[in-house]
């Protein structure tokens, strides 16, 4: 379908635009349901096994910072600029228009291949119950799910994401109360656990500077998806209002939810315990959560806890679906995706760029030659790095603003969103991250036989990353920004509170 447009591949106001339709407690829930997934319902335990109790809570600290400062600079740029293709936009504005170009395709890519890595998971747990029926059913028919919840409208990807994670929030709450009755010695014969596994053998910091990189990889990962808020910024009632209030609210209980299972989890178990380093999505028997339930004498906790982990990477599975098609829609409508795929249904739907990411998802199918564990693995690296590029962009996008809005004369006490202790805030959430992404699969360097399939889906996503970025350079001829030239005029599409959200390419076209 065809449709006029105005400069710069821009849409006219009024056509082919998102509606807003999220509520704030849509946004809560889907920045909550993004962070809290497998990465703590299952990786928790291989922290504590290789770095003890402390060592995995002091990472986990300290991962959580760096987040808070990603989402803070996130949250100050969201709420200045309420954009559904925020990240490439915010790179394009104030870095560099190829910068932005090659983030948006590795937004895109990042997320459709993340409903990959989770409909493959499903058919994983599905296993579980099902051992002998194939598992590429279970993938096409959740694939097949998560694009029908995405092809209604925003409310109902919204709805479905909203109920997805209040089952996982619930999960985490009985897992939080449970184990504070275990320690008070409520629950398990009534003897108070007390400190014995958190000082036990070389607990409670174990291994070295290597290893807690190592866990540092598997707790980044587990905190993925909490930018997802501002991807649903651009449809949000009122973005200035839900959007600050979404990251600060969230991102305190996503720590605490976290700070509190692994703290939980080191006193109640040794981090000795061999079935701690089984952790495997094929293994659900023996997540740290499952261990917990049965030591309080829940014996059908693993068939509870399988249930909720489906749960976990459908959620994922159905927010990786709509980051990825509202991602395309808003390249397209800036000029950096075929036109086609800034087509909008009646009900405000990107149908064509929702078609073209479920196609990119078929990536699961690979599962029909390899086996899911391997297909699983393989995707799942190269997801993480992708995503570890979309953190470090932001910050870099948000320091960059911050200082051409400075030096443009603007008081920085007028922004709808303050992020706080600039610019250590970002500086040290690039370097934090910076680390983590280099470091991402280091072990496969030491061994005797190098893994090179592990190392390419691994680190396959820098030099895609980087030949996006340098080809839009050479035949767009983009150049940094420089600060002088930086356009400031985000509080005009902040101010479109009404039925669609807005394309900067758009807004500058009807300026």
């Amino acid at each position: 379908m065809q449709t006029p447009t105005t400069e710069a591949g821009a849409t006219p106001a009024g056509q082919n635009q998102l509606h807003r339709v999220l509520k704030a407690r849509h946004l809560t829930m889907i920045a909550l349901g993004g962070a809290i997934g497998t990465g703590l319902f299952v990786a928790s335990g291989a922290a504590i096994a290789q770095a003890g109790p402390g060592g995995a809570l002091l990472v986990y600290l300290t991962i959580g910072l760096m987040v808070y400062f990603i989402m803070t600079s996130l949250g100050e740029l969201a709420t200045f600029m309420p954009v559904s293709g925020s990240f490439c936009t915010y790179a394009s504005r104030y870095v560099d228009k190829g910068f932005g170009f090659a983030l948006g395709w590795n937004f895109w890519i990042s997320w459709a291949t993340v409903v990959a890595v989770d409909v493959v998971a499903a058919q994983l747990v599905m296993a579980y119950w099902f051992p002998d029926t194939p598992g590429w059913i279970w993938s096409v028919a959740f694939l097949a799910l998560t694009f029908g919840l995405n092809a209604f409208s925003a409310r109902s990807f919204g709805e479905a994401e909203y109920w997805f994670a209040i089952v996982k929030v619930a999960a985490v709450l009985c897992f939080i109360g449970v184990g504070l009755a275990m320690l008070a010695g409520i629950i398990h014969g009534g003897v108070p656990v007390g400190l014995a596994n958190w000082t036990a053998g070389d607990a409670p910091f174990v291994g070295n500077a290597a290893t807690w990189v190592g866990v540092a990889m598997v707790v980044a990962y587990s905190f993925q998806g909490t930018e997802l808020v501002a991807v649903a910024a651009g449809e949000s009632e009122n973005p200035r209002r839900n959007v600050p209030r979404a990251i600060n609210h969230v991102f305190w209980r996503i720590l605490l939810f976290y700070v509190l299972a692994i703290l939980i989890i080191g006193l109640l178990l040794p981090y000795t315990d061999p079935q701690l380093l089984r952790n495997d999505v094929e293994d659900i028997a023996v997540s740290p959560f499952t261990l917990v339930f049965q030591h309080a004498g829940l014996l059908s906790a693993a068939t509870v806890m399988n249930a909720v982990i489906l749960t976990s990477v459908l959620s994922a599975g159905n927010s990786g679906m709509y980051a990825a098609t509202r991602m395309l829609f808003n390249m397209a409508a800036e000029g950096q995706a075929p036109a086609v795929f800034r087509y909008v249904t009646g009900k405000g739907v990107p149908l064509y760029a929702l078609l073209a990411t479920a196609l990119l998802a078929c990536l699961c199918l690979f599962s029909l030659v390899y086996s899911p564990k391997a297909v699983y693995i393989w995707l799942l690296n190269f997801a993480g790095m992708t995503e570890f590029i979309v953190w470090l962009s932001i910050a870099v996008s948000h320091y960059r603003f911050r200082q051409g809005y400075v030096k443009h004369g603007h008081d920085t006490a007028d922004l709808p969103y303050k992020a706080g202790l600039f610019p250590f805030g970002p500086l040290l959430a690039f370097v934090l991250c910076l680390l983590v992404t280099l470091g991402q699969n280091y072990q496969a360097f030491l061994e005797e036989r190098i893994d090179w399939i592990g190392v390419v889906s691994t680190y396959l996503a820098i030099p895609l990353f980087l030949a996006l970025w340098l080809g839009h350079r050479l035949v767009r001829k983009s150049r940094w920004i420089r600060y002088e030239d930086m356009r400031f005029d985000g509080v005009e599409l902040g101010r479109e509170a009404g039925a669609q959200a807005v394309s900067p390419v758009a807004a500058d076209a009807r300026a």
